[in-house]
């Protein structure tokens, strides 16, 4: 059973950066695709980044420019590496995972952005 834990949130002021860490577990292939989705208080879970396998990476207009994300697939990790941060970035993150189908998430971290 895939398994996906995340790592890395926390509060941050207006302008710090964070690191958020996805590791993932029990899958014998490489994920078709890896990413960050989040989802704020009263809103849909909105797509944040995602990381291909063997592809380009894509992000939302909201956070290009200022996240970055990354895969390592001899780990079978996936990274989010926040900067620039706004209070408008406040949410809960998921690490999502896809594979022959299905899609699996981790249990969220909560990003809190300070003005």
């Amino acid at each position: 059973q895939v398994q996906l834990v995340e790592s890395g949130g926390g509060l941050v002021q207006a302008g710090g950066s964070l690191r958020l860490s996805c590791a993932a577990s029990g899958n014998m292939f490489a994920f078709e695709s890896l990413g960050w989705y989040r989802q704020a208080p009263g809103k849909q879970r909105e797509l944040v980044a995602t990381a291909p396998y063997g592809g380009t990476t894509h992000y939302a207009d909201s956070v290009k420019g200022r996240f970055t994300i990354s895969r390592d697939d001899t780990r079978d990790t996936v990274t989010l590496q926040m900067t620039s941060l706004k209070p408008e970035d406040t949410a809960v993150y998921y690490c999502n995972a896809y594979l022959r189908r299905n899609n699996y998430w981790g249990q969220g971290t909560q990003v809190t952005v300070s003005s």
